[in-house]
């Protein structure tokens, strides 16, 4: 059974940057999208960024220009790099995969169906 662990959260200030990264247990597993999402008390759960395994990206536009996802398949490695985070980026972030081709590029958490568990990430003003 393949697994999903997420690292790199943390607490930073406004203006600050960090690395997510999410490795999966193993590299005998098929994917056609991994993405980050994430979770703010009290909030549904969203799409931050996709990526697909031909290399096609997707953001959410409350990210656009700020955070950057990357994938490193040797590694079995997904990374979201956030830069210029600002409070309203707190939240638990998770990773996830599917290995469904259709609706194609997709934010939508409906659609993946094999998840990390969180990391946090919290923004001070």
């Amino acid at each position: 059974q393949v697994q999903l662990v997420a690292s790199g959260g943390g607490s930073v200030e406004s203006g600050d940057s960090l690395t997510l990264h999410c490795v999966a247990s193993s590299n005998q597993f098929s994917w056609y999208l991994m993405g980050w999402f994430r979770q703010a008390p009290g909030k549904e759960r969203e799409g931050v960024a996709a990526i697909s395994a031909a290399g096609r990206m997707t953001y959410a536009d409350s990210v656009k220009g700020r955070f950057t996802i990357s994938q490193d398949n040797p590694k079995n490695t997904l990374y979201l790099q956030m830069n210029n985070l600002n409070p309203d980026d707190t939240a638990m972030y998770y990773c996830a995969s599917t290995s469904a081709i259709r609706p194609g590029l997709t934010l939508d958490p409906g659609r993946f169906g094999l998840w990390s568990q969180g990391t946090q990430v919290t923004v001070s003003s």
